[in-house]
C-alpha cells in the first residue's frame, strides 16, 4: 500500500499536544487590532482545541499526526 500523502495546508495550521488533542490558532488575531482590547487580544492568542466534530476531518487530511 503506498504512503499516504498529507495536506501541507492543514499541517501548517494545526498540531497535536501529547495527549493526543489537536489545537489550533484563533481567528481574528491578524490585522485591525487596534479597536481590540488588550484582554481580548490576549485570550486570542491562546491556542484553541479543535472541535471533536472537526477533528474527524483533519486527522484525515494529517495520517500521520
Amino acid at each position: 500500500m503506498p504512503k499516504l500523502k498529507t495536506r501541507k495546508a492543514a499541517a501548517k495550521r494545526f498540531r497535536a499536544t501529547g495527549s493526543g488533542k489537536i489545537v489550533r490558532r484563533k481567528a481574528f488575531k491578524n490585522h485591525l487590532l487596534e479597536h481590540k482590547t488588550t484582554n481580548k487580544k490576549r485570550k486570542m492568542s491562546k491556542m484553541a482545541i479543535v472541535n471533536e466534530r472537526d477533528e474527524e476531518n483533519v486527522r484525515l487530511m494529517l495520517p500521520y499526526l
